[in-house]
């Protein structure tokens, strides 16, 4: 009797999970794949925009990683903001923003203009994805966050894979069409359906749960059991701030976003560097190692969740891509090999990435959550700026990008140690069965 009604329960849970995925899901997906495209697209740009306005590579890093400058500045801000006003007008306010932003970007003309739009795309992405993080935690219980944020980061390296050949495609199917250069169509097609999806976001989001009219009242009160948080979260936002818990949680993840934004910005250039000169063929390559990123992402955050274990799921992964990283700098000249060790380093940054964020949105909670989140990716994509300017200028004094990916290994390193001391305070054992009664 006791196990029929424990499997029925189970089932329960079920039906609302699946109704709950399907609903918000892949919208998130969506957004955060426009999000990353319009954040890096940046990157094959490079390949034309450079010689056109006469960029050296210290310019482009700069412009590059000024992005994130603007992001840091106001982040925290949006995501308290969010608390109070809702995640719907929270999203859909900046999906609009960020779109009319990028699509501009086809009107700079100088290196001053570059750095200015670049800053202000970033202002007004601020607090789009730690926003998407703090409503995934109102939706889903700790033993399944992983694998959520494994699906919804899967946004980072779909947005390569298609990014990387559409974007390829629009500069040389488009080029010079209305006396527009390639790089310029390029942002003015991208950055157009982040703007849909805000207007969009207004009719399919709900700012919680209890507003869902798809959940019946009783999946309501289900639901609401399954969510609750550990004993020992953070609920006060100041608190949060007084934790050093939070700062260690902050510098892992700034390791682990110069390693990202490395390759999102550089990627294309590399393999250009390996004597690959056809635009399309960069575009393609340059997807091979997200796709090894998408499976390795799915397995990590699964196993995350079956064992309960997030500090050595990111700390491991992000040792070895410090190792493959480092290695790829030795075979520069051969593009197979090099291409190996560089998808490697990509496929274990991006699944030591997924499953970090689950170890802040189960140890935070209500304010605390939006803002301490904030806190902990403002700080960590700051490395958004560092990887960008520190590669152009290492490749601007030494000719070479081996020396950038080099010490972008060093900081990936460096931030497997930080997160290998994270130390949980207590190990919490859930399933869904136990919290319905």
């Amino acid at each position: 009797m006791v196990k029929n009604k424990a499997m029925g329960a189970t089932s329960e849970v079920s039906k609302i999970y699946r109704k709950i995925d399907l609903r918000i899901l892949p919208f998130l997906l969506v957004c955060y794949f426009i999000a990353y495209l319009d954040r890096v697209n940046i990157g094959f740009a490079k390949l034309h925009m450079q010689s056109d306005l006469g960029l050296s590579d210290a310019a482009y890093g700069l412009g590059a990683g000024i992005f994130f400058i603007g992001y840091a500045i106001f982040e925290t801000p949006s995501n308290l903001l969010l608390t109070k006003i809702g995640a719907r007008k929270t999203l859909s306010r900046v999906m609009l923003l960020w779109g009319i932003t990028s699509s501009c970007m086809f009107l700079v003309n100088n290196e001053i203009n570059f750095y200015i739009l670049r800053f202000f795309l970033g202002v007004f992405e601020a607090g789009f994805a730690p926003g998407m993080i703090y409503y995934l935690t109102l939706w889903y219980g700790r033993d399944r966050l992983a694998r959520v944020m494994a699906i919804t980061m899967l946004a980072g390296p779909i947005g390569s894979i298609i990014g990387a050949p559409l974007s390829t495609w629009i500069m040389t199917e488009f080029a010079g069409i209305g006396g527009l250069k390639s790089w310029q169509w390029m942002f003015l097609i991208e950055g157009f359906p982040a703007v849909i999806l805000g207007i969009l976001a207004l009719k399919l989001l709900v700012d919680a749960p209890s507003q869902a009219k798809w959940l019946s009242d009783d999946e309501k009160k289900i639901h609401a059991k399954l969510v609750i948080s550990s004993d020992n979260a953070h609920s006060s936002f100041r608190a949060a701030l007084k934790d050093p818990r939070i700062y260690l949680m902050a510098f892992g993840y700034f390791c682990l976003i110069c390693g990202i934004y490395s390759m999102s910005f550089w990627l294309p250039s590399l393999i250009r560097d390996s004597g690959v000169n056809d635009l399309m063929s960069i575009g393609f390559l340059s997807a091979i190692p997200y796709i090894a990123a998408i499976i390795f992402m799915q397995i990590f955050g699964r196993t995350s969740d079956i064992y309960n274990e997030r500090r050595w799921h990111t700390s491991i992964p992000a040792f070895i891509a410090a190792i493959s990283l480092a290695i790829s700098t030795v075979f520069t000249e051969n593009l197979l090999v090099s291409l190996i060790f560089l998808s490697l380093g990509t496929a274990f940054i991006w699944s030591a990435y997924t499953v970090f964020w689950a170890i802040p949105a189960q140890y935070l909670q209500g304010t605390a959550a939006a803002g301490g989140i904030a806190v902990i990716n403002t700080i960590g994509l700051l490395g958004g700026f560092v990887s960008p300017t520190l590669i152009g200028l290492l490749k601007s004094y030494t000719g070479s990008s081996s020396a950038g990916v080099l010490a972008m290994a060093l900081i990936v390193g460096f931030g497997s140690i930080l997160l290998a001391a994270n130390k949980p305070r207590t190990k919490v054992s859930l399933t869904n069965s136990s919290l319905i009664k």
